[in-house]
């Protein structure tokens, strides 16, 4: 883990896919079965997740033939939601060690999610896996105007949170996050479990770069226990 320097903490975001839960299997199974209707082989599971992190529509642009168009990519898109509803809870789970840190953090911080995904199937997910008790709430890619990496949505949470962007830890597994926080004037926490990679990470400031969920709650509870000043 890496750290820069003081942040006054008041309050934390955090991403969905990648960072909280782990929903690969239940992504790749909705689009492969959209896939499958269309009459076009299966993709691999990692390259669905490549395709992940601007949102649901332009993750079934990607994963379909850029000449499907207009009105038949539109009924696609729509298909793909109504089965990732469906079975966004089959295999998706939060990772080890996430329901104990949002436990303890929710104990002494206000908590909310920004994610792309969804606002339906975000608060599907939070609620069906027991997480939702410990946040304040949850903004989706539609909740709002503009998604991420706009600025907005960071900025909105923080509005809710009763604190500014630059006193609210953004925690995120890839480089949409770096750069959300980055345009929002938020610290990030750039997790090194989830979707993203070392690479595409490397290039944004952090003020940590935990390992686990239990590496990002020590570090918290140090930040914390300092009066809440991190870095």
């Amino acid at each position: 883990m890496l750290a820069s320097g003081p942040m006054e903490l008041a309050a934390i975001a955090f991403d969905l896919d990648g960072t909280l839960v782990d929903s690969r299997l239940d992504l790749a199974a909705a689009v492969n079965a959209v896939r499958r209707e269309l009459g076009l082989a299966p993709l691999a599971v990692e390259r669905v997740v490549a395709f992940v992190g601007y949102g649901a529509r332009n993750l079934v642009r990607r994963a379909l033939p850029e000449e499907l168009s207009g009105g038949a990519f539109e009924a696609a898109y729509e298909r793909f939601l109504e089965l990732y509803y469906q079975g966004c809870l089959e295999a998706t789970r939060p990772y080890p060690g996430v329901e104990a840190m949002l436990a303890a953090l929710a104990a002494r911080l206000p908590l909310a999610v920004v994610t792309n995904k969804p606002e339906r199937h975000t608060r599907r997910i939070l609620e069906g896996l027991g997480l939702a008790r410990r946040l304040r709430f949850a903004l989706g890619g539609d909740s709002l105007a503009e998604r991420k990496p706009d600025p907005e949505p960071l900025r909105e949470a923080a509005r809710r949170l009763g604190t500014d962007p630059a006193r609210l830890l953004y925690v995120g597994d890839s480089a949409i996050d770096g750069e959300t926080a980055r345009r929002a004037g938020a610290p990030a926490a750039l997790v090194g479990w989830g979707f993203g990679t070392a690479e595409e990470l490397a290039g944004f400031e952090a003020v940590a770069r935990p390992a686990s969920p239990e590496e990002l709650a020590r570090w918290l509870d140090q930040c914390l226990e300092r009066r809440n000043e991190c870095g």
